[in-house]
């Protein structure tokens, strides 16, 4: 899986811009692209195509996943949660996290940044 690197610098960010990122990762392998990137915040994208395993790690700051598209499974901290098109999850900073269960799943990434650097957390 690989991101784009694109980082966008924007006052709103669309449906337009989630779905046009979406579909452009969703026809490669999967990967997170950041659709909007602010102090003490950042919004992106993040696309999941099996049989690629999530390869994520604990990060740093608090996020909030909501699921775009598809179903799986959220495993925080060996609680198990699952996933259909609009579920809304809280994972607090430095918890172990994964998705499984998933044939494709696409989910917006809200992440309350304490740094000002791209999120190196999910591998890319």
């Amino acid at each position: 899986m690989a991101g784009t690197g694109r980082v966008r610098r924007l006052g709103q960010v669309s449906d337009a811009d989630i779905r046009a990122v979406r579909r452009r990762l969703e026809a490669g392998n999967g990967g997170y692209e950041v659709v909007h990137s602010s102090p003490g915040l950042e919004i992106g994208v993040y696309v999941l195509v099996a049989p690629e395993p999530d390869r994520q790690q604990p990060h740093e700051d608090d996020e909030v996943y909501i699921v775009l598209e598809g179903r799986g499974v959220l495993t925080v901290e060996g609680e198990t949660f699952p996933l259909s098109e609009g579920s809304v999850h809280f994972v607090p900073a430095g918890a172990d996290h994964r998705f499984t269960g998933y044939e494709g799943l696409s989910v917006l990434v809200i992440f309350s940044k304490h740094s000002h650097e791209a999120h190196p957390g999910l591998g890319f």
